[in-house]
Formats: C-alpha cells, sequence, structure tokens
C-alpha cells in the first residue's frame, strides 16, 4: 500500500457496466472514518502524456473533437494504458499515431489522479524531447479527429489563463513541465 492509501471496506461490489475503455461500478463501502454508503467509481486502467517540445522551444499540441463536451479541446498526446503496457511504452506509440512525430529523449514528470471523486484513474506525464517528424506517421484510429497544434510556452499559458478550451490532464501536465521549458 502506498503511502498516504486508506481503502475503505468493501462491504457490496457491484458492476454494472463493462466498457471498451472503462468500467463503471456502484458499491457499498464503509470509509475509514466509520461512514457507510454507496459510491460510484468509473475504473480507468490509467492513461499516459507527453509534453512534447521541438527544438525551437515550440510544444505539440493536438486540437481533438471530444463529443462529451461538444467541441474541440486544446491537448497534449495521451492515451489509455493498455492491459500489462508500461505507460512509457503507451506514450511512444500515441506520440507518433497523434502527432507524426517521434520524441529520442523523454523524462518522467510524475503521475497525478485525474478526477479522484469519481475515477481511481492516474495520468503518467513525459517530457518528451530531441523530436523528430515522422515521414509516414502511423494511421490515427478511427474515431481521432485530430489537428496538430505548434504553440510557444508562452502562447499557451496566455490560452490557458484566457480560458481557451484546454483540457485538465494539459494543464496540468503543461504546468509540472513548465520548469524545463526554458
Amino acid at each position: 500500500m502506498s503511502l498516504g492509501q486508506e481503502p475503505p471496506k468493501i462491504l457490496q461490489q457491484r458492476l454494472f457496466y463493462k466498457g471498451r475503455k472503462f468500467d463503471f461500478e456502484v458499491s457499498r463501502l464503509r470509509l475509514p472514518i466509520g461512514v457507510e454508503g454507496d459510491w460510484e467509481c468509473v475504473r480507468h486502467p490509467g492513461g499516459a502524456l507527453a509534453v512534447p517540445v521541438t527544438s525551437e522551444g515550440k510544444l505539440v499540441l493536438v486540437r481533438q473533437y471530444r463529443f462529451t463536451v461538444e467541441g474541440r479541446l486544446l491537448e497534449f498526446p495521451a492515451g489509455t494504458v493498455e492491459p500489462n503496457e508500461d505507460p512509457a511504452e503507451t506514450i511512444k506509440r500515441e506520440i507518433e499515431e497523434e502527432t507524426g512525430y517521434r520524441a529520442n529523449r523523454w523524462q518522467s514528470l510524475g503521475k497525478f489522479a485525474l478526477a479522484p471523486g469519481y475515477s481511481d484513474e492516474y495520468i503518467y506525464a513525459f517530457l518528451a524531447q530531441d523530436l523528430q517528424q515522422l515521414e509516414q506517421p502511423p494511421e490515427q484510429d478511427d474515431d481521432e479527429d485530430i489537428e496538430v497544434v505548434l504553440m510557444s510556452p508562452l502562447e499557451l499559458e496566455k490560452a490557458i489563463l484566457a480560458g481557451e478550451p484546454v483540457d485538465a490532464k494539459s494543464i496540468c501536465s503543461f504546468f509540472l513541465a513548465r520548469p524545463f521549458l526554458g
């Protein structure tokens, strides 16, 4: 058990939905403080994200259509960790698929809980440097609607502060990477 973890006592566990990328369950729990109740949770295998930086210091982002918010969000490339896959391998695949770049130098920025009020998903963030553009990028997934966008760190920071639609995992990862962006 990791430092700070205090698992609740599971009194009854019911899986309501098993999905393609995540499961949804409702469980009867007893929390460490003794309170009992039913809690919902999205069970997710985790995601990996890259903050790619070109040799010119530009950040490589994607503007991606997301049906849940009925629009396009500015995001760093990311993807779901497959079963038995190391998050570092996940992001190496995803950066190529989503951006057409390959990174030759990687640095872990750490991991963080994405939405702990309703999900157990962790995002593993990486700084991706020494990029090379691929002559033949891999095919994107059929459901991906992605535009590659290059921005300076200052441009991205201004976009975030101006309230442009940038997803939370990208904002968090940007600030984790900020000390390394010169």
